[in-house]
């Protein structure tokens, strides 16, 4: 049995897809009584708990043996640093003597020790936390989500613009959910010795103008990139909802993507380019 941490958010979604069409037995585990159905009629088991609730989660670890770990993003209108350390340590708590034979973790690129680093910060908490567990662990380190511009297709819409706070022909690795869950997939399947750190990213790199141009593509309009000036990126942040703390480690984990080397040897590489993700995002929210 596959357990999945995230199973409904869009990663975990793919791998869970992935793994049913292979024949495996998956159990999906969501805060959302809603999804339950959904994911029963795919073929799914569903178990709905708070992931603070340590003796829940480690039953629910208990019913199998290979995890799928992606730490549950904070709301941005709270401490988002402190709410993912809090469930992290449920987590990696409730893993602590139970069942579970082998883990596949989600972190991400830039993953580094330091404090107001928001998840740069607190996936590299997890990943070392992981390695001094007596778990095989395998981490997958996916590059920029696509999904994040998902946030820019209405100012896209409605004024032609995407809103960025890199320089807007600044280029980054970016990766599709979808591909990560593929990936995912393969690497729940592997051996449980078999072990490692997995970087992934698509086809190549994109630019905040890419994704204008992508938007343009897809809405049939002009659509242009406008790069936020540094000193307007905490009240942009607060004024899109964001707490003062989760502001302040978005600005910071801004800075360390900037100045950030991003170019891991021989990483994984998905298929779908952001042309491709783009245009699926605007025609399913038609």
């Amino acid at each position: 049995m596959h357990i999945i941490l995230g199973g409904t958010g869009h990663i975990g979604s793919a791998l869970a897809e992935a793994l049913i069409e292979k024949g495996e037995l998956v159990t999906i585990i969501s805060r959302d009584p809603k999804k339950k159905q959904e994911w029963e009629q795919k073929g799914a088991d569903v178990a709905i708990a708070d992931v603070l609730d340590v003796k829940h989660l480690q039953k629910i670890f208990n019913t199998g043996e290979r995890l799928f770990l992606l730490n549950p993003p904070a709301a941005p209108s709270t401490d988002t640093v402190a709410q993912e350390k809090e469930t992290l340590n449920a987590i990696l708590t409730a893993l602590e003597g139970s069942r579970i034979k082998k883990v596949v973790a989600e972190s991400t690129y830039g993953a580094q020790p330091g404090n107001g680093l928001g998840d740069l910060g607190v996936l590299y908490e997890m990943e070392q936390a992981l390695a001094n567990m007596n778990i095989p662990t395998t981490i997958i380190r996916g590059a920029y989500y696509m999904s994040n511009w998902a946030a820019s297709l209405e100012t896209a819409r409605e004024a032609g613009t995407v809103y960025t706070f890199y320089p807007v022909d600044f280029k980054l690795p970016m990766v599709s959910p979808g591909d990560i869950g593929g990936v995912a997939a393969r690497l729940m399947l592997e051996p449980v010795t078999q072990t490692g750190l997995h970087n992934v990213e698509g086809p190549q790199q994109y630019s905040a103008k890419d994704v204008a141009d992508a938007f343009s593509a897809a809405l049939g309009k002009d659509v242009k990139a406008v790069e936020v000036p540094e000193s307007h990126w905490i009240q942009a942040l607060e004024d899109a909802g964001f707490s003062a703390p989760a502001a302040k480690s978005m600005a910071a984990m801004t800075h360390a993507t900037l100045k950030g080397k991003y170019t891991p040897p021989g990483p994984v590489r998905g298929t779908t380019t952001l042309t491709a993700y783009i245009g699926e995002l605007v025609a399913s929210a038609k």
